[in-house]
């Protein structure tokens, strides 16, 4: 009975103590009640009393009583709850344990079998649904269809209206099943030992004609024939990446081809050398011409085919402006914008926006967000403004407009703002509506005032033309990290959803200030309700506690609560609810699907120091954006890092990932159900359907079938357009980190993903680009 008594022994002081710390901070009181009951529990095993029956049946009705409130029937929510308590009471059961206890202890033994078979039952019971899941049918219409993909994948999104749909209906509900790999391809290009943690694999390769264009994370372009998956030609940019770059990713490349009769912007007769040409940006801030039949770079574009992206940049260090998103490519303008390195120094290259001539590679027009003027040129006597909000994800265009739709980020220090210039608080966190052919602004729409919690417009907005009650309108749709989409006509930007201004927790850090409002969609999915302790996780009742702890003893009053030296909670976090996969937009049947997650974060600021100094000494940057960042020239330093548990899982209650349906006309989601299994996070492969973080987004066809790799488990995924159900599901060789894309050749269609991981994300990393076909 020895070690029975000391496990209860040790049980008891950790939740007691434990629980004491949760009770003084404002949390639950069960802890500290259950930790004493199991001392006493301990002391009568010790004794052999029969008591100890009576009292463990008590406490495991009283968890389970409270795990309900707390929790109701949420299988996944419960478990933490009682997995080390009800387990403890069946080991109390157990002949050789209780036949060695004295007096008799039949009545208090058949108490704690019907308090374990209650907690059982319960568990059983939860498990018929979740209630986190929306159940719903989506609806046939039969609108216009606009812009879309069909036999040709031609841009990042499918088209310049970034919708990730296609027209293609060979492959549906009924024989999505029978696909097969029919080619894969390896790039051989893989991390190398100088490469930063933040190497990923992000590419949605496009097609044109025969030929798909796929890149790999050191920018090398393949071009693929695309019914086999034999390389054609390559080329390689020679990028020499070190460990202080932020990020060492490609996630695609764009095309445009000279149509007969095509004149540039100034009306002249457009060249015809070079007629079909693939740009491939770096993140050494280069933007090449490649010949797409051959692999050769266009010489009359820039300088002998390519052009140098830091131009009329005050500062140029290597990996501080890095192109990680394909540029948009309208008739006669590219648009380019790029990364800039965060939360390292205010003094770093500017985020200005660029347009150049798609032939010669000239420079139009500039849009940097952080000048006055912001069209004002780079020249000998005018430098674009250090660190000003930049772009980072694809841009969007509607030719017919004559706009161009850029989502803008934060400026170069995210978390505090207080020495931000009103010329740099504009645009910041905003999508801006440009004309393409002079960069001149149209309209601008802001997701976040004064952003300090890193709530850059993450993904590439997508159009479509909605029906409302005044009849048919072009809208675009703007995916937040908040977890809002904001809807708005995308002729003057007003919005068909509303997105009324609502107060938001104040009380900023020393020398800075928050905005009193924030916009907040009517169409979004971020939680209703601000979090709670109830809300917090754990894979055991000993973390869960933990993760408790930690939450009371953080800064949160909701969303948008200020930085601060305490540590603040920051959910939705700075990951985001949407990141850069963005929608996928079917507008026959007028229904968009998200793949929105939830995984709450910790920023904590700190201030200037002996080991926190006001200027970069020798210290390089650290290849990451997790960790101490120290944004010099501002009065501090901040720490990042999801809000985790001990065991390294999300102190949040998952489900962390999901898919989803919305119904473009009543603006409501039709269905919703969790996506990811924890197969490929855990030590044992035990693929636990808890809903997983993803990176990247989905791809929806005319067939009906919606596709999604990105989850944090090996696998491709397609579910039933209609009802969200799953219908079938492959293994990948790695990480799958990107958006899946579709195509036509030879009559057959073709589904391609590139799965080759990513590094801070956890994926296992790889250099596969596979393809998928009906028999």
């Amino acid at each position: 009975m020895g070690l029975t008594s000391l496990v209860f022994g040790v049980v008891g002081l950790y939740l007691g103590l434990g629980g004491l710390w949760l009770a003084v901070i404002g949390g639950s009181i069960y802890y500290v009640i259950t930790g004493a009951a199991f001392l006493v529990l301990a002391w009568l095993v010790w004794r052999r009393h029969a008591a100890a029956f009576w009292l463990y049946a008590f406490v495991l009705l009283g968890t389970l009583i409270w795990a309900i409130w707390e929790a109701g029937f949420d299988f996944w929510a419960l478990a933490p709850r009682g997995d080390v308590i009800a387990p403890l009471g069946v080991w109390l059961l157990l002949p050789f344990v209780a036949n060695r206890f004295i007096p008799p202890v039949r009545g208090g033994k058949m108490a704690l079998g019907a308090g374990v078979f209650l907690a059982c039952l319960t568990l059983v019971i939860s498990l018929a649904r979740d209630p986190h899941a929306i159940v719903g049918v989506a609806s046939d219409t039969s609108q216009p269809t606009g812009n879309v993909a069909a036999a040709d994948w031609t841009a990042y999104g499918g088209t310049n209206w970034g919708d990730r749909f296609s027209s293609l209906k060979q492959i549906t509900p009924a024989n999505v099943s029978k696909l097969k790999l029919v080619w894969q391809f390896r790039t051989g290009d893989m991390r190398g030992p100088n490469d930063p943690i933040e190497t990923t694999d992000e590419d949605t390769p496009i097609k044109i004609g025969d030929t798909l264009y796929a890149c790999s994370p050191h920018q090398i372009l393949f071009a693929l024939n695309a019914a086999t998956g034999k390389l054609k030609w390559k080329f390689n940019p020679h990028i020499k990446a070190n460990p202080t770059f932020q990020h060492l990713t490609c996630r695609g490349v764009s095309y445009h081809e000279t149509e007969a009769g095509a004149t540039t912007v100034e009306g002249q007769p457009a060249p015809t050398n070079c007629p079909r040409r693939i740009f491939l940006p770096t993140n050494t801030g280069l933007l090449y011409a490649i010949n797409a039949d051959n692999g050769l770079l266009c010489e009359s574009f820039g300088d002998h085919g390519h052009i140098d992206l830091k131009y009329g940049s005050p500062y140029q260090v290597a990996g501080f402006y890095e192109v990680t998103s394909p540029p948009a490519v309208g008739s006669q303008v590219i648009v380019v914008g790029g990364s800039v390195i965060d939360n390292w120094s205010n003094k770093v290259p500017s985020g200005a926006i660029r347009g150049y001539d798609v032939y010669s590679g000239k420079l139009l027009w500039v849009f940097d967000a952080g000048n006055h003027d912001p069209n004002e040129m780079p020249s000998a006597t005018h430098q674009l403004t250090a660190g000003s909000p930049n772009s980072w994800a694809p841009s969007a265009i509607d030719e017919k407009l004559g706009m161009v739709y850029v989502p803008l980020g934060e400026g170069a220090n995210d978390i505090w703002g207080g020495n931000r210039s009103a010329d740099e608080e504009r645009y910041d966190s905003a999508l801006v509506a440009l004309n393409i052919k002079t960069g001149k602004l149209i309209w601008s729409f802001q997701n976040v005032h004064h952003d300090l919690w890193d709530m850059d417009m993450p993904a590439q907005p997508s159009l479509a033309n909605v029906q409302t009650a005044n009849g048919m309108v072009p809208a675009i749709y703007v995916p937040a990290k908040t977890g809002d989409i904001f809807v708005l006509d995308r002729r003057n930007g007003h919005l068909i959803v509303p997105a009324p201004e609502m107060p938001v927790p104040q009380s900023a850090a020393p020398g800075d200030h928050v905005a009193p409002t924030q916009p907040f969609s009517q169409l979004s999915f971020r939680p209703r309700q601000k979090l709670t302790g109830a809300d917090m996780w754990g894979a055991t009742t000993f973390d869960q506690l933990v993760c408790r702890i930690k939450f009371h003893s953080l800064n949160y009053q909701g969303p948008f609560t200020p930085p601060s030296l305490k540590g603040t909670l920051v959910f939705p976090g700075n990951l985001g609810m949407f990141e850069w996969g963005g929608l996928a937009i079917d507008q026959k049947n007028q229904i968009a699907i998200a793949n929105p997650m939830s995984v709450p974060f910790v920023s904590r600021l700190i201030p200037r120091g002996p080991k926190n100094p006001a200027e970069p000494a020798n210290n390089l940057p650290a290849g990451t954006e997790m960790g101490v960042q120290p944004m010099f020239g501002t009065p501090f330093g901040v720490k990042l890092n999801p809000f985790i548990s001990p065991i390294g899982i999300p102190c949040l209650a998952p489900p962390w990932g999901n898919i989803a349906a919305i119904n473009l006309r009543t603006n409501k989601i039709v269905w919703e159900h969790r996506v990811g299994t924890t197969r490929d996070e855990t030590m044992l492969p035990l693929p636990l359907d808890l809903g997983t973080p993803m990176l990247g987004g989905p791809l929806a066809t005319a067939g009906g079938v919606v596709f999604l790799t990105s989850t944090m488990d090996y696998y491709i995924r397609a579910f039933d357009l209609k009802t969200g159900k799953l219908l079938w599901q492959d293994r990948l060789p790695a990480g799958g980190q990107s958006t899946p894309m579709t195509y036509l050749v030879n009559g057959k269609q073709y589904i391609v993903t590139a799965d080759g991981g990513h590094g801070s994300f956890g994926t296992k990393l790889g250099d596969y680009i596979r393809a998928y076909a009906l028999p």
